[in-house]
């Protein structure tokens, strides 16, 4: 007995699309969302790297924003394209805005030092981690 298979199929249909096709159609079912952008967290030792793959939008679409350790990332995109005849009538109008956010915990970075840097569509996020502070000891003297 079989349980599960799938019978092959060669075609040039991408695994990981398939996979995210099917994730949202599952999400849409329960009114949960998916998230905005995709992220990778990378541990470098004495820091986090954060990336998000922003394709499509100039640095000043993007904003983050540190607030009662959270940290929020946000892109905001807004486009505009006419076509008009001659005699000045629209053939064709179309207009885009889409705005993706995400927010990370940050607990355990020192906020002070966070550092970010955006190219070829890959926002990078350098989260430095926080020194464990010893508490300070000093010796007393018995009299």
């Amino acid at each position: 007995m079989m349980f599960g298979m799938l019978p092959f199929d060669r075609s040039d249909v991408n695994l990981f699309d398939t996979f995210d096709n099917f994730t949202r159609d599952f999400f849409r079912k329960s009114n949960a969302e998916l998230p905005a952008f995709r992220t990778d967290i990378l541990d470098s030792g004495d820091s986090y790297i954060l990336e998000a793959e922003l394709p499509g939008f100039q640095k000043e679409d993007i904003s983050l924003d540190l607030k009662d350790g959270i940290l929020t990332i946000t892109a905001t995109h807004s486009a505009s394209k006419d076509s008009r005849s001659e005699n000045g009538a629209y053939i064709r109008r179309e207009r885009r805005f889409g705005s993706f956010q995400r927010s990370f915990d940050v607990t355990g970075i020192e906020t002070s030092g966070i550092t970010a840097a955006y190219e070829s569509g890959v926002l990078s996020v350098t989260l430095p981690k926080a020194r464990p502070v010893e508490p300070e000891t000093h010796r007393i003297a018995i009299q």
